[in-house]
Parts: structure tokens; C-alpha cells; sequence
């Protein structure tokens, strides 16, 4: 066949980017590209060049050396618009491989689960190794060794003078200085755990992130002791407990003298001109008390109990939209009593606790109940109900609260609940059902705003039915229901005339507790008789 001649010409050269060819050809193995436009490059300045000569189809040389052997190119369109010819794939790859896919970075290695402070394991998470059901029985990880108290570097009488008890006089300079203190207190609180977090930075750790509930709840305790000062028993009993829950906290016995220095610093800040050295002299007096009884209460109670339990949340079920019943299974034996709470962390919200009290009576199967409502802006409360699920894990705190029932002394009782302070009425009745009535009458006003808020009024009727001893006022604030009383709660206690002689147990908002309780000594009910945990909360 002959050879045809084309001739080469001088125009703009069209290239196919990245192609190599100035046709659209499709390559055996690849998927198909649409047409790209074409790229018109300057020519540079022509030159004086040879006439062209003519070439044989296909052996047009490339316009650049390649870098590795040449491969077969396609051939160029003839005269004639002849059918283009694609060469085989070649045999081995190109000198210069297409860049190898990006390899995911390597994950880091996951840190060990560390304790914050006290050799916890982390929240939320449970498996070999992790410690919480022998919590208990770890040495705890001492914190770095606080410097000399202030008194210390005192002379030698100054130093034995505020080892001794408070004496009557300090107590009433104590009294003094929390009335002038008082108005102050937000600014004094703050100035306190600045003060802490400032000069004792390893004790953060221990406090929530938000410390707007922990200083009013620092400020109640200051005058709980102060208010207790002159009753060494009820002194004692309170500080006891509190002993026992800091532990849950990690607070360890090193604690406690960088404290009592920061909050004597911040009382005299705040105290101005009434602060005195005697005045000083009383409230080391005290600390040195209030400090002495709570670590020996903690060290006791580390013999027999751990700091912390780790709960499994086992069932979540929503009786309304807001109200979740929770029912966790703690990893060792849980003591407590119908009527008690338990202080409870979530994972979510790492060293925020809060109160919940207990639904039922001990259980034999060991499982723990809890009613929770979510409330506005209630951080731990809407974690529970909106984001709690089987399977995730809590830590609760030891049990606490003096809303037991006396079955010795045998009193009939008189029981009032708001919303979700039905949960310790409720265990408290099946105590008594339990433990038996024994002639005792029990009254129980349940109260809550719409009628489907009452969740547990259907449990409390079964029982009403069971135990002629028990009578059940469900009470509606916001609404009108056919054999239910309106009004408020406090307003339908005082309603049914004299409740003397009985012991009463009170549980709900705030506000409705301090009514309820008005109303239930002024019908006869003495001062003494009324239980209710308020001021824990």
C-alpha cells in the first residue's frame, strides 16, 4: 500500500491536557471522559525554519523525550478521516507510577484510663482492671504536700491556743461574723475558691466545672455548723455525714488544712472591720473541729464502704415526657433506707452530683429505682431522662437523709409528695407494708399540676386496695379532675383538720416542703416530727 504524505503545519497545537493525544480516544480499562476543551498555547517566535518534509504515517517524533522507553503511540488521523488504531495496554507500568493512595494516619494510641484524683477509673466505663468493685480497698493517690498552714509559723502558744474547742465566746464571734458575711456571701465564696484554686491548683480536680451550686451549697454548710455549734451532738451527726459523702469526691485528709487557711483568709476579707484576732482565734478553733470530725468520720467509713458505687442503668422508662423511672444495678451491695436519697454523677457532667431519692424499699435482687424529672436547665436531671439508656453507667454516692420511719415508736404517719418527691413516699409505704402496719393509720397526699404528672397514682391506689391502712388524695393544682381535690398541695393537708400525734414525711419542690410544713404544725403536728431533707439539697 502506498505511503501517504501530510504536511505539517505551523498552527496553534491542540493538546489534550494530560492526554498526550489531540484525539478523544477511549483506553481500554479506564472509564470513558467526556471531551475536554481545547487548549490553545502561543506559539513561540517562528524561526526560520526547513520546508517540512513529508512523513510516514506513524512515525511522527514525540514533541518531548520521554522519560522512560517510549511507548507505542496511536497514530495521527489520515488524509482521509481514516478510523483511529488504539495500541494494545502496554506491559509493564510507567517509569513515573501514579501516586499511591493516601494512607489514613495511624490512630494515637488511647491513653490509660487514669484517675482525676483518687484512683477512679473513668467515668463511664467498666472492664478488666478498672477497679470499681474494690475500689474501696485501693490507696487512694495522695496529693502533693500542702504547704505549712499559716498557724504553723505562729508561736508555740498561738498554735496550742487554736488546737482547743470553741469556746462560748467563739461561737458567738462565729455567729457575728456569718451575720456580717451573709449579704456578702456570693462575692465571699468566690474570693474562697479563688483563693483555693490559686495558691492549690492540684485540688481543681475536684470541683465541677460550674461552681455556682457548690458555693451556695459551702455557705449552707457554714451555717449549719455554725448553727449546730452549741449542740456538739447534732453537731457531730452532721458532720459525720458530710465526712462520709466528701469522700466521693476524692477529698483527702491533706485537704483540709489548705482550706481552712483559704476560707479564714476570705472571711477576714470580707469581714472588715469586725475581724479580729480573737475573732481569728474562733474560726480556727472551729475549722480545726469541723475538719477533725469529718476525716475521722471518712476514715471510719473507709473500713467498711467505698466512696463511690458504679450503677449500670438497667431499664429507662418516660411515664411522661419529663419524667423518667430509672432503675440501675450497682456493682456491690447498696445499703440504705426507704425514704433516703443517694447522690448521683453522670457521665456526662463529670463531678456535678445531685440528689435522688430512692423509689422502693431495699430490693432482695440489690436494684436501685429513681424517679427523675428534667427540669430547666437542670444539667444532670435531662441528661437522665432525655439521653440515659441500658447499659450506660453512673456513680452514686453513699446514702444519706433522716426521712426513716420509727417502726418502734409506731406513730400513724401523714405523708405529703409533690411531682417526683413521691418516689421516698412510695418506698416508705412499702416499707410499712413490709415491715407491717401494726394498727398504725397512713395518710398520703400526692400532688402535681395535670393529671397525667400523677404517674405513681395507679401503683398507690394497688397498694390502697391491699391495705385498708392506706389512704391515698391525689391532688391537682392546675386542673379538675372527678374524684381528685384541687387546689395546692399544703392547702389540701390543712383541709382535713388535725394531724397531732402523727409523724409526718415531707418530699417535692422547695417551696411546697416549707408550706406543707407550716401547714402540718399549725394542725398539730410537732416541729420535731417533721422529716424532710431540704436543707441537703
Amino acid at each position: 500500500m502506498g505511503t501517504r504524505q501530510i504536511a505539517v503545519k505551523t498552527a496553534s497545537l491542540r493538546v489534550r491536557a494530560g492526554r498526550g493525544s489531540v484525539a478523544v480516544a477511549a483506553v481500554p480499562g479506564l472509564p470513558p471522559v467526556d471531551p475536554e476543551p481545547p487548549v490553545r498555547v502561543a506559539p513561540p517566535e517562528p524561526e526560520p525554519a526547513p520546508e517540512p518534509k513529508p512523513l510516514a504515517l506513524g512515525l511522527v517524533t514525540p514533541v518531548a523525550a520521554p522519560v522512560a522507553d517510549p511507548q507505542p503511540e496511536a497514530p495521527g488521523p489520515t488524509a482521509e478521516g481514516a478510523a483511529l488504531v488504539i495500541p494494545a495496554r502496554p506491559s509493564r507500568p510507567p517509569a513515573i507510577p501514579a501516586p499511591a493512595p493516601a494512607q489514613a494516619p495511624a490512630p494515637a494510641p488511647a491513653p490509660a484510663i487514669e484517675p482525676l484524683v483518687t484512683g477512679a477509673p473513668g467515668l463511664n466505663w467498666a472492664g478488666p482492671g478498672d477497679h470499681w468493685s474494690r475500689a474501696w480497698a485501693l490507696d487512694t493517690l495522695g496529693a502533693a504536700e500542702a504547704p505549712a498552714p499559716a498557724a504553723d509559723r505562729r508561736p508555740a502558744d498561738l498554735r496550742a491556743a487554736a488546737e482547743q474547742p470553741p469556746t462560748a465566746r467563739d461561737i458567738e464571734l462565729i455567729r457575728d461574723t456569718l451575720a456580717v458575711v451573709e449579704p456578702l456571701a456570693d462575692r465571699a465564696t468566690a474570693h474562697f475558691y479563688a483563693l483555693i484554686f490559686l495558691h492549690h491548683p492540684e485540688v481543681r480536680a475536684l470541683f465541677p466545672a460550674a461552681m455556682d451550686v457548690q458555693r451556695d451549697r459551702l455557705f449552707r454548710a457554714l451555717l449549719m455548723a455554725a448553727r449546730s455549734a452549741d449542740d456538739p451532738a447534732g453537731l457531730t451527726e452532721y458532720l459525720t455525714r458530710l465526712g462520709q459523702g466528701h469522700r466521693k469526691y476524692g477529698t483527702l485528709t491533706g485537704h483540709y488544712a489548705p482550706v481552712g487557711e483559704c476560707l479564714v483568709a476570705a472571711l477576714e476579707k470580707y469581714c472588715g472591720s469586725r475581724w479580729d484576732a480573737g475573732t481569728e482565734l474562733a474560726w480556727r478553733r472551729a475549722y480545726g473541729l469541723i475538719a477533725k470530725v469529718m476525716t475521722d468520720a471518712a476514715e471510719a467509713a473507709a473500713k467498711s464502704s467505698p466512696p463511690w458505687w458504679q450503677a449500670e442503668v438497667v431499664e429507662h422508662r418516660l411515664r411522661t415526657p419529663e419524667i423518667a423511672v430509672i432503675t440501675l444495678r450497682p456493682d456491690q451491695a447498696y445499703p440504705y433506707r426507704a425514704g433516703q436519697y443517694t447522690t448521683l454523677e453522670t457521665p456526662w457532667w463529670p463531678r456535678v452530683w445531685r440528689h435522688f431519692s430512692f423509689a422502693t424499699a431495699p430490693r432482695p435482687d440489690g436494684l436501685l429505682t429513681l424517679h427523675v424529672k428534667a427540669v430547666q436547665a437542670g444539667w444532670v436531671s435531662n441528661a437522665l431522662v432525655n439521653r440515659a439508656a441500658p447499659g450506660d453507667v453512673l456513680r452514686l454516692g453513699p446514702a444519706a437523709g433522716t426521712m426513716r420511719v420509727d417502726h418502734d415508736r409506731g406513730a400513724d404517719l401523714v405523708c405529703v409528695g409533690g411531682g417526683t418527691g413521691i418516689a421516698p413516699i412510695a418506698a416508705l409505704v412499702e416499707e410499712v407494708a413490709g415491715h407491717g402496719a401494726a394498727g398504725r393509720a397512713v395518710d398520703v397526699f400526692y400532688g402535681a399540676r395535670r393529671q397525667e404528672e400523677l404517674y405513681e397514682l395507679e401503683a398507690l391506689r394497688g397498694l390502697s386496695d391491699r391495705h385498708s391502712w392506706l389512704t391515698v388524695h391525689p391532688v391537682l393544682s392546675e386542673q379538675q379532675a372527678v374524684g381528685l381535690l384541687a387546689g395546692e398541695l399544703p392547702d389540701a393537708v390543712s383541709r382535713y383538720g388535725s394531724w397531732a400525734g402523727r409523724d409526718a414525711f415531707l418530699s417535692g419542690p422547695p417551696a411546697m416542703v416549707r408550706r406543707a410544713k407550716q401547714a402540718l404544725t399549725r394542725a398539730g403536728v410537732a416541729v420535731d416530727r417533721v422529716h424532710h431533707d431540704l436543707e441537703a439539697l
